[in-house]
């Protein structure tokens, strides 16, 4: 086997450079880095409720995830808006997901909705419906991927028709990241 020793190797003509053959594995040495290929599935962030807190009947709502478990470009506004935004440089395809513990005493039919917003606007939603007697808990989940720019911006939205309901702080979460593209 031969050893190559130099500082960079570039393609000769064109922008693609070929190791190896199909089928070949390019191995790097032990404590060997690469930069500029795939990347990380960053900007991502995930959030929470810091505490339970109830929604009025029959009306949307935005979910206030209001604590931040990781965001690692800063892109989650926890504090003022509970929202997403694309920095600058990122726009992309996002996987974006939200799973909303709705907690009702109504003793009738309920039906429960989360929605991602988009900009403002709904993009998505997801909904479950129960039957039965007070005391019915449960978690609507959704996702998508979106296609975003930079500044457009994300946001979890609730719906109930079950009369006083409580969003359970222990089970909802709102996450995204950026795809590899």
């Amino acid at each position: 086997m031969s050893k190559i020793e130099t500082n960079t190797i570039a393609p000769s003509t064109g922008t693609t450079l070929t190791l190896g053959e199909n089928g070949d594995t390019v191995t790097l040495g032990t404590g060997a880095t690469q930069s500029g290929f795939g990347g990380t599935n960053t900007p991502a962030f995930k959030a929470k409720l810091s505490s339970s807190y109830s929604i009025s009947n029959a009306t949307t709502a935005k979910i206030d995830f209001d604590t931040e478990m990781f965001d690692t470009d800063g892109a989650y506004d926890h504090s003022t808006n509970q929202r997403f935004t694309v920095p600058s440089g990122q726009a992309g395809k996002y996987f974006i997901c939200a799973q909303v513990y709705f907690d009702d005493v109504a003793s009738t039919d309920a039906t429960r909705i989360v929605y991602i917003y988009k900009d403002g606007s709904e993009h998505l939603g997801s909904n479950t419906r129960t039957v039965g007697s007070t005391g019915r808990g449960s978690v609507v989940r959704i996702s998508d991927l979106v296609d975003l720019s930079v500044g457009e911006y994300i946001e979890i939205y609730g719906y109930t028709n079950a009369g006083a309901t409580t969003i359970g702080s222990g089970s909802s979460r709102f996450y995204a990241y950026k795809i590899i593209e």
